[in-house]
């Protein structure tokens, strides 16, 4: 059947008066409320348990820090916090102060207080039995009461329904548990915190956590090795062996603790000179063995019982040496160190253990007829095979030396191109060749004549094509030179070398005036102020062309004017046109066309007449009459060269003539302006 949770109680009870600890404590069900309820009845026990031991502690010794006790149980803790508040009721009793505690230091804390305030030393009984002997009954009022024991209505009196801490709140109460457990569901039970689970432990690398009631400790992964131990707090600590008496130094030894062992120290020291062995024994010490000699040069070093003595030696040297300064041992002398050289000039000295011997030096060979060492010549000895170029002889020795152009490699026999080109020996461009180099110059300047290093300018516009060069003026400039053109009126064309006229009637850089007519010319323009005379009206369409611009008057009759209709003249025309100054010609040119409207007349009634009447100076122009795409054309041609700069007025006339009378005249007024520059 299943147990009931007063029954699970009962056996945790039961579990802790027996065995005092709750660890193994065996489960009688698997019940989870009736585990809880085993283990918190146990745990509750054995804090009531521990109390009772640490005020009986407490009473039996004035003092609480010698029980001997794991601390960091909770047992432990229960123990010295009973044994810790009745030791200050005690003390309150004693010093006449109020049995009241402080509500700061907690319930349990102050249950214990008053009872060791209020009893003496006598003995305390924390238990409640109904078979206690019973004082006589005194009939105490309700308000006395309450003035007798201010606890006496708390709800947490006794400890309360809660299995750790309680809070009285006046209508009813809160529990809550010590630090490394938390609360269950049911508000009253407190379940220990596994803080190696939940990860809030503080173990460090190479520390293992172990889970402990309201706590954890951290424990090492490894040994801390001979001669330590480990402590509570998972350190290594020397074992003083000597404190401890585990060391096995013999009676006549003292023993010397050191860092995880012990040293066995003689009490009987040695006088100096000796030495003390394992068995505490002196043993001399032979100085004489020592790295450093005691005895100082020319002298032996003979031990003797605790210290030693020196003795001087005298060494015997043969021919070829001699003692050494300490005169300790026999040196080798050096014959060839010697200022009166012992083999004469063209011999090297060598000196060997006793003795020395004579040899040729380098570069020489010894000659047996005046038994001397003469010199070789390597060049005559070895032609061509010591030098790539040149080879040159010295006394025990040769040199190679290269020719004109080269230099001698690293290996001192073989010769290199040498790049003249390095050291800038022309003015402008280097071409190193093998051997030499080569000057050049940029274009624009050609190789001197003379020294074949320089360069000098080339003048470009004194070539015999210069004058073609630029179309107005060349100006030479070092390595090339520039185009120019007249001052005003012209700039120079995208080319660099051509002009080209400004137009600045387009650009309107001109001062004309309102009144007057902007027409450019070749270099510059002019302000012509062209009014049609009476009954003509200016024509709204002026033609623009580039190298003329005219303005056309027709005719305007007022009304009833019968002259004015009569009159044959119908147009008007004002053109402008700018010729160059004097130039050969080969042929005419042909500079204005004048293109002729044939009148609505039969063409075998009608003829056109083109002519000159005005400003044909040195009748440098005509005109012919030619037909062109069906219409009659009337082209003026110049056929002589004109001197300028002037300005002359052509006055052409196309008459319409029919039956030998003039029904229909136009003129055209042709401005001339010969240009001084004409590109």
């Amino acid at each position: 059947a299943e147990l009931s949770v007063e029954e699970c109680c009962d056996k945790g009870v039961e579990w802790a008066n027996k065995n005092r600890m709750c660890a193994s404590l065996p489960l009688i069900s698997e019940s989870r409320e009736c585990s809880m309820s085993q283990e918190q009845c146990c745990r509750n026990q054995l804090e009531k348990q521990s109390c009772s031991d640490g005020v009986e502690f407490a009473n039996a010794r004035d003092e609480c820090d010698s029980h001997a006790a794991e601390n960091s149980t909770c047992e432990a803790q229960y123990f010295k916090t009973c044994c810790y508040c009745c030791l200050l009721g005690k003390a309150a009793q004693v010093q006449g102060q109020s049995c009241d505690p402080n509500p700061k230091m907690g319930y349990q804390c102050g249950i214990v207080f008053r009872s060791c305030c209020g009893k003496g030393p006598e003995g305390i009984d924390l238990s409640i039995s109904d078979d206690a002997p019973k004082k006589q009954q005194v009939e105490i009022s309700k308000e006395e009461l309450d003035q007798e024991d201010p606890y006496l209505h708390d709800g947490c009196r006794g400890g309360g329904p809660c299995s750790q801490q309680c809070r009285d709140t006046g209508s009813s109460y809160v529990c809550s548990c010590f630090v490394g457990y938390q609360l269950q569901a049911d508000g009253i039970t407190c379940e220990d915190i596994n803080e190696c689970i939940t990860g809030t432990h503080s173990c460090g690398l190479g520390q293992t956590c172990v889970n402990t009631l309201g706590s954890f400790r951290c424990q090492r992964d490894t040994s801390c090795g001979t001669g330590y131990e480990l402590t509570d707090d998972s350190r290594c600590k020397d074992i003083d062996e000597c404190e401890t008496g585990t060391h096995n130094c013999p009676p006549d030894f003292i023993c010397q603790n050191t860092p995880g062992s012990f040293r066995c120290r003689p009490k009987l020291q040695c006088m100096s000179g000796f030495i003390q062995d394992a068995l505490g024994n002196c043993i001399d010490i032979n100085e004489c063995l020592s790295t450093n000699t005691p005895c100082p040069a020319g002298q032996i070093c003979i031990n003797t019982d605790g210290s030693f003595t020196c003795q001087r030696i005298s060494p015997s040297c043969g021919r070829g040496y001699h003692l050494n300064e300490d005169g300790t041992r026999c040196v080798d002398v050096d014959e060839c160190s010697s200022p009166n050289q012992p083999c004469g000039e063209g011999h090297v000295c060598i000196n060997a253990p006793g003795n020395y011997r004579c040899e040729c030096k380098a570069g020489y060979t010894f000659d047996v007829i005046s038994r001397t060492c003469i010199d070789i010549n390597e060049c005559r000895r070895y032609p061509g095979r010591l030098c790539a170029h040149k080879c040159e002889n010295t006394p025990g020795s040769y040199y190679c030396t290269c020719t004109m152009g080269f230099k001698l490699s690293a290996d001192g026999r073989s010769c290199e191109d040498l790049n003249e080109c390095e050291s800038n020996p022309c003015s402008q461009e280097c071409a190193n060749v093998y051997g030499s180099y080569q000057c050049y110059c940029r274009r624009g300047f050609q190789l001197s004549d003379i020294d074949g290093i320089s360069c000098e300018d080339i003048d470009e516009c004194a070539l015999p094509t210069g004058g073609h060069i630029c179309s107005f003026r060349c100006i030479n400039i070092p390595g090339s030179f520039q185009c120019t053109c007249p001052s005003s009126g012209y700039r120079l064309a995208p080319n660099a070398r051509n002009c080209q006229d400004i137009d600045e009637c387009v650009a309107e850089s001109h001062n004309c005036s309102f009144n007057e007519t902007c027409f450019n010319i070749q270099g510059g323009f002019r302000c012509l102020s062209l009014e049609c005379p009476e009954n003509y009206r200016k024509s709204g369409d002026t033609v623009r062309l580039e190298k003329t611009d005219t303005i056309r008057c027709i005719k305007s009759c007022r009304p009833n004017d019968v002259n004015c209709v009569l009159d044959p003249v119908h147009t008007i025309s004002h053109t402008v046109i700018s010729l160059p100054t004097f130039r050969e010609f080969t042929r005419p040119e042909e500079i204005i066309f004048l293109r002729a409207i044939t009148p609505t007349y039969p063409a075998n009634q009608a003829d056109i007449i083109f002519d000159i009447t005005e400003g044909n100076l040195r009748d440098s122009f005509d005109i012919i009459k030619r037909y062109m795409d069906g219409m009659t054309v009337g082209v003026v041609r110049q056929v002589r060269p004109i001197v300028g700069p002037f300005h002359a007025i052509l006055k052409l006339e196309m008459n319409y003539v029919m039956g030998g009378v003039v029904s229909h005249r136009n003129i055209v007024n042709v401005h001339i302006f010969v240009s001084e520059y004409w590109f």
